[in-house]
């Protein structure tokens, strides 16, 4: 059931912490959410629930030749700030010119013109073996100061670096009375639609129902901002969607005002259309015309106020999801394009392999084949069916040079990478020390919808669709391979089935490109699920050596080393420049370093930590896995507090509880530990354990209970989430995001990963990669949400470390051993 939150009042008093959101304010209960059925009223948005919205007063410029006749100045503070102060990102808007409504968000600070790439430049692989592996010493966090994650982190970085573009994002009211968002992002399922769908129909006081949410196509005029990543999407883009919004229902009241020729402060605004005092209705469509000509409007173009919020923060169910269950939504394979044929890839016996001899004949006399083409990646099959090409694939006669990993597994890579360890310090005198070593595989991001991509290569332009997160380099990437300028290709953005960073990478979509150019004709290309797991992406194995010292009650230092198989993050910021970058170092630190440092720190008063990172440069094909570095250095820190708490004699929530940095970390232990009624006794071989992890201007706490009296079949069988993401837009939508996270937390901890047997992945599909069905999640889930702390946090990868470490110590509590590689069940 969701318990009503409104949000506090202003300048209440607030507990000083070191990141950029407000505590929780005593006495407002979170929202809580569970796994069973809602009874909660309809859909908002429609006719049910009319949310009605008085228009503020603003001067009259026809009277005052000094009013400004530029773009519209907000004139109230950002509300979401504490106390009322102005944040540092405020936004302003513009008229576009168009036959209709359209308006798009700007920024009010001068931002440097962007950089521009001098040349399209390919994703580049990771750097040769022969690379010598450095071990990496980050700055220290300071006893009792915030680390540099708390005061600048990633998201941080990538709002500031596409502040130069925000005034680039478009909104237009169409005629027929709807609202379209373009959206420079892609949905992979996140539900990130849905929320911004309701961000536009909050501000524009619009029926959800009006409302569209198209993804763009790429868009390099965007530079660092149409990428999809980083749990960044909803706080890089709430402030200028609300400002676009705001924008464009000032522009409605006022051509509604000159209409009926009344004063604009005397109109109010619902379900999408102006309303005047007498009774009198305007829709949205037939306003967008006349808006469209309105240069200054009469009332203020600003944003609503946390009191004056109808829609954001209530549970509304996703905008597509009868598409989605109706086969309505077209993903990449489901395109038609005249003359697209299907097409699939004969690839090598080892990671990276090369192609030695091919003997094509049988399979071009097969039926249905239309072609055999070489492509740098392997053969492809063209064919009028995907039937037919697989079986054509599998009859062509091919041997391969081997992999540049070839003669490698897992044994190798783990020797190597505890070899990239420096030697520790010795511990301070009177203290007692407290080390372990952890281990985690690589582990295929395995998304549910394959990589699929269609192109339309001809001599002097292309056209493409496919999923892509980063659609800007992807466009830059494929030109420079074509030999086409960047302006003739296109690439359609497609709605994508589950990513959790896969497609960062656009191997598919490259493809596709080589072969429909090659072939002179389009192609529908299709990684099998076997491709994608022996040959597509994974997160990178990894070794942890963790050392805490304490005495006298105290901990004195925490040392965390981390080797891991190198992250590729040639994707940069999804454009072509920081791709381009992606091997050279920035202030002395390597991509990964950089995105290291802004990522990972310890919530935690621990002494002195101290973090280090050495990467191996393997020519594996790795990427972002969900949660990226935090997936498993947020774990392993989680596993040792649990550790070290008992080693000490204290609970291990309270042991967290005493040592956090943070007002909400603390509050969102309380909770949980309330929730989940920690401590509770447990029948022999079951026990409870928890989690917690701090990132993207959020915060989130794990408690899971689990079964381990058969230990070849542990089994959650009830978790209780709290979290703590400032302002919730969606809390439906939110819910299902911690949840998946503690299913991604089972598979990776208890049973999937990937082997890697001489320079080849030994999984092939969801038959022997041992990702959790249904049998194996918890019969209960809550998720619980504190009330809004301030502007909304990333959410998209919070859960996965938090949830990780709660199932892993909940091993460890209920069979008196604690592991140490990664899955258990490997």
């Amino acid at each position: 059931m969701l318990n009503g939150v409104r949000d506090p009042a202003p300048g209440r008093g607030h507990t000083a912490r070191p990141s950029r959101r407000r505590p929780r304010l005593e006495g407002w209960p979170p929202i809580s959410t569970s796994t069973a059925p809602s009874d909660s009223p309809s859909r908002p948005g429609g006719t049910d629930h009319p949310h009605t919205r008085a228009l503020p007063t603003a001067p009259d410029t026809a009277a005052d030749p000094t009013a400004p006749t530029a773009p519209d100045t907000p004139t109230a503070p950002d509300t979401a700030a504490p106390n009322g102060a102005t944040r540092r990102r405020r936004f302003l808007t513009y008229l576009l010119a168009a036959p209709t409504l359209t308006v798009a968000a700007g920024l009010d600070a001068a931002a440097p013109a962007p950089a521009r790439a001098a040349a399209p430049t390919p994703v580049p692989r990771p750097a040769p073996a022969a690379v010598p592996v450095r071990e990496t010493a980050l700055p220290h966090q300071l006893i009792g100061l915030p680390g540099i994650p708390d005061i600048v982190d990633l998201g941080d970085a990538m709002i500031i670096a596409g502040l130069p573009t925000a005034h680039l994002l478009v909104l237009e009211v169409t005629p027929a009375g709807r609202a379209a968002l373009h959206l420079p992002r892609l949905e992979v399922g996140q539900g990130l639609t849905t929320s911004i769908a309701m961000i536009v129909a909050e501000e524009l006081d619009a029926r959800l129902s009006d409302v569209d949410v198209p993804l763009c196509d790429s868009r390099p005029e965007l530079l660092f901002n149409q990428l999809t990543g980083g749990s960044n999407s909803i706080r890089s883009l709430y402030d200028p969607v609300r400002a676009a919004a705001a924008a464009a229902r000032a522009r409605l009241v006022t051509a509604a005002a000159k209409r009926w020729n009344v004063p604009a402060a005397t109109l109010r605004t619902a379900d999408s259309a102006v309303l005047a005092p007498d009774g009198r209705r305007l829709g949205y469509g037939d306003l967008a015309a006349e808006a469209a000509e309105v240069a200054v409007p009469a009332v203020p173009a600003v944003p609503k106020t946390p009191d004056q919020l109808r829609l954001v923060g209530r549970p509304t169910g996703r905008i597509d999801a009868r598409d989605i269950v109706t086969g309505r939504a077209k993903y990449a394979g489901d395109l038609q394009i005249p003359g697209a044929v299907p097409t699939v890839v004969a690839r090598p016996t080892t990671v990276n392999g090369t192609l030695k001899s091919l003997d094509a004949s049988a399979a071009r006399a097969m039926p249905g084949v239309l072609g055999v083409v070489r492509i740098p990646t392997g053969v492809a099959v063209l064919a009028e069916t995907f039937d037919q090409a697989l079986k054509a694939r599998d009859a062509l006669r091919t041997t391969w040079n081997p992999g540049p990993v070839a003669g490698l597994s897992d044994a190798d890579v783990r020797s190597r990478l505890r070899a990239a360890h420096l030697p520790s310090l010795p511990p301070p005198l009177l203290s007692h020390r407290v080390q372990a070593e952890f281990d985690f595989a690589f582990v295929n991001h395995a998304p549910m919808e394959v990589l699929t991509a269609v192109a339309d290569v001809r001599p002097n332009r292309a056209e493409l669709w496919f999923a892509s997160q980063s659609p800007i380099l992807a466009q830059g990437t494929i030109a420079a391979e074509l030999g086409l300028p960047e302006n003739a290709v296109t690439v359609h953005v497609v709605r994508g089935g589950g990513s959790f960073g896969r497609r960062l990478f656009f191997d598919a979509a490259l493809e596709a490109a080589q072969v429909s150019k090659a072939a002179g004709r389009p192609v529908k290309l299709m990684w099998t699920r076997n491709d994608d797991m022996r040959h597509g992406r994974v997160r990178p194995a990894s070794h942890h050596v963790i050392r805490a010292t304490y005495g006298l009650g105290q901990v004195f230092s925490w040392e965390h080393h981390v080797a891991g198989v190198r992250t590729d993050l040639g994707h940069g910021l999804g454009d072509m420049l920081t791709a381009a970058g992606y091997n050279l170092p920035l202030a002395g630190l390597t991509a990964s370093e950089l995105f290291f440092l802004l990522t990972e720190k310890i919530p935690y008063d621990v002494g002195v930590p101290t973090q280090l990172l050495a990467e191996v440069p393997l020519e594996l094909n790795t990427g972002s896995w969900r949660s990226v570095y935090s997936g498993t250095v947020r774990v392993t820190d989680e596993i040792m507090m649990d550790e070290l708490a008992r080693r000490m004699g204290q609970d291990e929530l309270g042991f967290r509880r005493d040592r956090m940095r943070s007002a909400a970390g603390r509050a969102v232990l309380d909770e949980l530990a309330k929730r989940g009624n920690w401590g509770r006794p447990m029948p022999p071989g079951q026990a409870q354990g928890i989690g917690y992890h701090d990132e993207h201007s959020a915060s989130a706490g794990y408690l899971v209970e689990l079964d381990a009296t058969d230990r070849a079949n542990p089994r959650v069988t009830k978790a209780v989430v709290v979290a703590d993401v400032g302002r919730v837009i969606n809390p439906r939508g939110l819910e299902a995001q911690l949840t998946g996270a503690l299913v991604d937390g089972i598979s990776v901890i208890l049973q999937a990963g990937n082997h890697l047997d001489n320079g080849a992945f030994r999984e092939g599909s969801y038959g022997d990669f041992h990702y959790a069905r249904q049998r194996h999640t918890p019969p209960v889930v809550e998720v619980h949400l504190m009330p809004p702390s301030g502007p909304p946090g990333g959410a998209g990868e919070l859960g996965v470390p938090a949830a990780s470490a709660a199932v892993a110590n909940a091993y460890a509590r209920a069979t008196g051993t604690s592991p140490r590689s990664f899955p258990i069940l490997f």
